[in-house]
């Protein structure tokens, strides 16, 4: 089986001022995981706060300042356990600009990329993880949304490999 490594973040909004507030992944293949909050105060340009978003995700600012992980210490950590690993996401678009946030307002690079379903999916798989994925109840906290996703690309795979076996 291919290494897949899923990763999902939740933001302080959907807004071009928005940033990251959580972030988690996990590899299907080994078990490995991890997940933390970010304190938006370890960034100094890291204000804007949409309540929406907070209903959405049900995290308080406050509860990030208290146990977030400031954000040289979040993407020093993300560089050391995914080191030239490829993550996917199914939220590409607006994972890469909040990493990228992230990333640059530590100056740090990122030791691995990101890459969306179109990189392990083709056109109709990605039809269909759609389908599935618009049936889950996303809880939106990122470990949890990694965990859907992943069980989505699986049943997609899976459902592909059968195909082709049984048809």
């Amino acid at each position: 089986m291919m290494e897949l490594i899923c990763i999902d973040l939740e933001a302080s909004g959907l807004g071009t001022k928005s940033y990251p507030i959580e972030v988690a992944w996990i590899n299907d293949k080994t078990g490995e995981y991890d997940q933390f909050l970010i304190n938006p105060e370890s960034a100094p340009d890291w204000h804007y706060w949409d309540d929406n978003a907070e209903e959405l995700h049900g995290i308080e600012r406050e509860n990030l300042v208290a146990k977030g992980l400031d954000i040289v210490n979040a993407c020093k950590r993300m560089n050391k356990m995914l080191a030239g690993k490829t993550l996917i996401s199914d939220a590409f678009e607006f994972d890469r600009f909040w990493l990228t946030r992230l990333f640059d307002a530590t100056g740090i690079a990122p030791s691995f990329s990101v890459a969306g379903l179109d990189k392990i999916l083709d056109r109709e798989q990605r039809l269909q993880f759609n389908l599935l994925a618009k049936a889950q109840f996303r809880r939106h906290r990122a470990l949890r949304d990694v965990e859907d996703i992943i069980t989505c690309i699986k049943t997609v795979l899976f459902a592909g490999r059968n195909a082709t076996t049984h048809g």
